[in-house]
């Protein structure tokens, strides 16, 4: 196998150079025999989920044939991770039946996307429909910049200019030169 073809797969910006974990474990898979091991496993790699971004919001959206919302959890986790997990039951096989395919997959998936700062992770909504999950993450409002004054503290009665220079006082009773501090003193 070729080494672009290990790595392959949608490449759609710079950060997809690096190689997805998940599709490089897909990728092993796809030769793989048909076992049921073999064939959960890629079922659980390849559960692809499709990241937007509008103006005003995120949104994800994942393919989950034949699950229902309880099957589903959509989580925040770690302060900005969002978690998407999910558990599809086995069939219960019968001794007397006799399958000749078997392609429907079971098992437990999960995928992690951090969310960006602007994500306003208290208004996060998710709904399944007709075997589609969609998590909106709405993004936090920007606050309009508007110019406003700010006060400057201080009074009119403070000196425009500070004089640090001393000057000689006299002392009234006794006629000796001092400093304002040492006729304060006094």
């Amino acid at each position: 196998m070729a080494l672009s073809s290990f790595f392959g797969g949608r490449r759609n910006n710079v950060w997809d150079a690096v190689p997805d974990p998940l599709e490089v474990m897909v990728s092993l898979f796809d030769n793989a025999p048909a076992t049921s091991f073999a064939r959960d496993a890629r079922a659980v790699a390849s559960t692809s989920v499709d990241w937007k971004e509008t103006p005003s919001e995120h949104v994800f959206k994942a393919d989950l044939p034949g699950l229902r919302k309880e099957d589903v959890q959509v989580q925040i986790e770690d302060g900005r991770t969002l978690s998407i997990s999910g558990q599809r039951q086995k069939e219960e096989v019968q001794k007397t039946d006799t399958w000749h395919r078997v392609e429907r997959s079971s098992g437990s998936f999960m995928r992690k996307f951090r969310l960006p700062e602007s994500a306003d992770l208290d208004r996060i909504t998710a709904k399944v429909d007709s075997g589609v999950l969609t998590v909106v993450v709405p993004k936090v409002e920007k606050q309009k910049s508007e110019a406003r004054r700010i006060e400057i503290g201080g009074g009119a009665s403070q000196p425009a200019a500070i004089d640090h220079e001393e000057k000689p006082v006299v002392d009234e009773q006794n006629g000796a030169p001092g400093t304002p501090a040492q006729a304060q003193a006094q």
